[in-house]
């Protein structure tokens, strides 16, 4: 903990960084998309003057872009990461505009470190507060600050990572249906149809009524891919995501098991395997067939 102090004190007194330079001067097209994105219909901002809160668009390093070599967010991140803080979350912001900005007008931004608070017990676990503090300029004018605080946490240790489904009207049959041990298929009682995932509607004859029908739970990989990155806390990486063709000629995606990724081909039998999780939830994951 001590380094990451350490750090947090050289980066607070070197203060700002070298200034980055927007790509781009303030110009009107990106006024008018970023208006419309938004549904502001000010029509002061369709002659030549900028939304405030548009001032950090124009200093974004865009798709390719990276930080300087000095920024401190991005040096004190890296010493973050080392100690094995490796998720991040951003809690607050504060911008303060000095004036509107004009068509036309160059802004560079640079960057301060504020302070770095911790360790702190959070929900999402032990980590770190980091405040920084960015100042906009036009020529050598302060235009714009922005406070920017986020969270640097070591994810809090779990049994298991699984992403729990959303059960609604729709799914809830299905669901129902794995704590009961059997996969049940969404089936159109009007047109004989078995669909997956299930719908308000038969796609295929637009009824809205529905039943199920019970899987055998064996089927054929269609396609799958392998989970390198990036890491997923309480999981082993790799691991295999499958699209498996059923038997009743549906297709369905969930976790290969019990097999190494290199082992993993297109027509390979797998069969149903059942997981409780907990009380609440049985996940559906695929395994090699015997």
């Amino acid at each position: 903990m001590s380094g990451i102090l350490e750090t947090a004190e050289r980066l607070k007194a070197a203060g700002e960084c070298s200034p980055r330079g927007g790509r781009d001067p303030v110009n009107q097209p990106m006024i008018n998309s970023w208006t419309e994105a938004l549904g502001d219909e000010n029509p002061t901002y369709r002659r030549g003057i900028a939304p405030p809160a548009m001032m950090q668009v124009w200093t974004m390093a865009g798709l390719h872009g990276g930080r300087r070599a000095d920024d401190p967010l991005g040096l004190m991140m890296d010493a973050l990461d080392a100690e094995g803080f490796t998720s991040v979350v951003a809690t607050n912001c504060e911008q303060i505009y000095h004036r509107y900005l004009a068509v036309g007008e160059q802004v560079r931004v640079t960057t301060r470190l504020d302070e770095v608070v911790g360790p702190k017990q959070t929900a999402l676990g032990e980590g770190w507060f980091v405040t920084t503090h960015n100042t906009w300029y036009s020529g050598d004018e302060p235009v714009a600050h922005m406070l920017f605080r986020v969270l640097k946490y070591r994810p809090a240790p779990r049994r298991d990572a699984v992403l729990r489904p959303v059960v609604s009207l729709d799914t809830a049959f299905f669901w129902e249906g794995t704590s009961a041990g059997e996969l049940r298929i969404q089936h159109c009682p009007s047109c004989d149809t078995l669909r997956h995932p299930p719908g308000p509607m038969c796609p295929t004859c637009g009824a809205d009524k529905s039943d199920y029908v019970v899987a055998s739970g064996r089927g054929t990989v269609y396609s799958y891919v392998v989970h390198h990155a990036p890491k997923v806390p309480g999981r082993s990486l790799p691991f295999v995501v499958a699209l498996v063709e059923l038997e009743e000629g549906v297709r369905m995606v969930a976790e290969l098991i019990d097999a190494e990724p290199s082992v993993v081909s297109i027509g390979m039998p797998v069969d149903l395997a059942l997981t409780r999780i907990d009380a609440d939830l049985t996940m559906p994951y695929w395994k090699p067939a015997r």
